[in-house]
């Protein structure tokens, strides 16, 4: 395959055209589209310099970043794979995937250098590659297929998976994204979203840099100052999940702040409650719901802007190059015109595979189609509704949860016998993750101590809001955890 997709030449080819103008604004630091071409032009050098080569994965640990950004395209222009790791994840969990991935390097920022000397033989600090100052000529071959992003997805064997996407996934999912999403040079975006999730790139942020717009990067969010960085950096447009816009709307200021500038604002990750984009259409903002995943880079559906309120609620329809149709989940069928099935999806977005694991990738493909596992209704008119999802998971404040994962660890404990997690409303984060407990003969537990067990081994996204004890787990004819009847004793 050709080179001519490759994410490299994205920001080469625009600090030539726009060198003096800004590409990243983090915490007020400004850093211009040619400063970020020569400093990842440096870095890739000196990475290839030191040892590693073609097809390398560069594990980072580290809130967003300009040299994050940094460490992005150089990794695109070295043909090396970035693996963002969620430094929100507990130090197992993050071993487990250093352990799959068997990452060349990990580079860290000074706040988590400590854990990344934990987990890995060769570790470097963030900062201080990016500024080394390499001078060495660049000449790695880097073709459209080769893999850029490798991205862990937890799984529902409580195992999590790396999705590849490669430098071609991410040309054609950003260049169908620019086709419905209107974004331009003059744009100024606000990425909130982490940059170990696929969001946190190919949903804004990769388009603005290919555009020549400014992106201002926030490494953590805050509702008060993101309604605040609307206003004085006049941002045109972001995204988010619904617990972003919730925060924000909740806020004390979000009644008086100045949301002039916001022209179009996009949630994805999980349903948006309707009252909630009530509450930001009366204050002048409409918010356009959209619906993708990891695995398709990730963008499948989008509301077009005129339709935003006369389909509110509704996911959209396709992105360009992608399509799109539901599967009845028992035959297996094609279902045609309004009808409610498993959506599932194809297109040069879709990802290469989960990293080293060919069986799991077969698994989530029938006949050429990629199936997402979730439910969607589709109407007359062609426009998708997501409805439900086939998968055990729960989506906490947009980050996806397998209560398999929650139960393989509460498993761990010797007190407990057996052990089931529900997905119950919540209305902080949407929904929180519920655990039921069936003590071994003869131990004791309290819910405190069985959720203090938790932490450390889990994120503390993924930490249960409470635990209740039973004397059985219903069980169905196949002998499975029946979760319907938990909930119904929940309602």
């Amino acid at each position: 395959m050709s080179g001519e997709l490759t994410l490299g030449r994205w920001i080469r080819d625009r600090a030539r055209t726009t060198p003096g103008r800004v590409a990243v604004d983090c915490g007020g630091a400004e850093t211009t589209y040619a400063e970020l071409d020569e400093r990842s032009e440096q870095l890739a050098a000196g990475l290839l310099k030191t040892g590693l080569a073609r097809g390398d994965r560069v594990a980072t640990l580290t809130p967003a970043s300009a040299e994050h950004v940094v460490v992005f395209f150089a990794c695109a222009k070295a043909g090396l794979v970035l693996l963002p790791l969620n430094w929100r994840l507990a130090a197992p969990e993050l071993a487990y995937q250093l352990a799959d991935a068997e990452p060349a390097v990990l580079l860290a920022s000074p706040e988590h250098a400590a854990t990344a000397a934990e987990l890995h033989e060769r570790t470097a600090g963030l900062e201080d590659l990016v500024g080394d100052g390499h001078s060495l000529p660049l000449a790695a071959e880097v073709t459209d297929g080769d893999g850029l992003l490798l991205v862990y997805t937890s799984g529902t064997t409580g195992r999590p998976k790396g999705a590849l996407l490669t430098h071609a996934n991410c040309f054609w999912t950003n260049l169908s994204f620019d086709r419905v999403s209107g974004l331009g040079d003059d744009d100024v975006v606000l990425s909130v979203l982490p940059q170990f999730h696929c969001g946190g790139w190919n949903v804004q942020p990769l388009l603005a840099w290919w555009k020549g717009a400014r992106v201002v990067l926030e490494p953590s969010f805050d509702a008060a100052r993101a309604l605040a960085l609307i206003a004085e950096r006049r941002v045109t447009t972001m995204m988010g999940v619904p617990a972003n816009y919730l925060f924000m709307a909740n806020d004390p200021g979000f009644a008086v702040a100045d949301l002039s500038s916001l022209r179009r604002a996009v949630v994805g990750g999980a349903p948006m409650p309707e009252a909630l984009l009530e509450t930001w259409h009366e204050r002048g903002v409409e918010i356009v719901q959209g619906y993708g995943l990891t695995e398709a880079a990730p963008n499948v559906l989008c509301l077009p802007p005129e339709d935003a309120t006369r389909k509110r609620g509704y996911a959209g329809k396709p992105y360009p190059h992608v399509d799109v149709a539901l599967r009845d989940p028992r035959t297996g069928a094609l279902l045609e015109g309004s009808a409610e099935g498993e959506l599932v999806l194809r297109g040069p977005n879709v990802f290469a595979g989960y990293w080293r694991d060919p069986e799991a990738t077969a698994a989530v493909f029938a006949h050429g189609w990629l199936l997402t596992g979730d439910v969607a209704a589709r109407d007359a008119e062609g426009y998708y509704r997501i409805v439900g999802r086939l998968k055990d998971m729960v989506i906490s404040g947009g980050e996806n949860v397998y209560p398999a994962e929650i139960e393989n660890v509460l498993h761990e404990h010797e007190a407990v016998a057996e052990a089931a997690v529900v997905g119950v409303p919540d209305e902080r984060w949407g929904e929180a993750c519920l655990a039921f407990v069936v003590l071994a003969d003869g131990h004791e537990a309290t819910a405190d101590e069985l959720l203090q067990f938790l932490c450390g081994r889990l994120a503390k996204f993924k930490i249960p809001r409470d635990v209740r004890f039973a004397d059985h787990l219903p069980r169905n004819a196949l002998n499975k955890v029946a979760k319907a009847e938990l909930l119904e004793r929940v309602r």
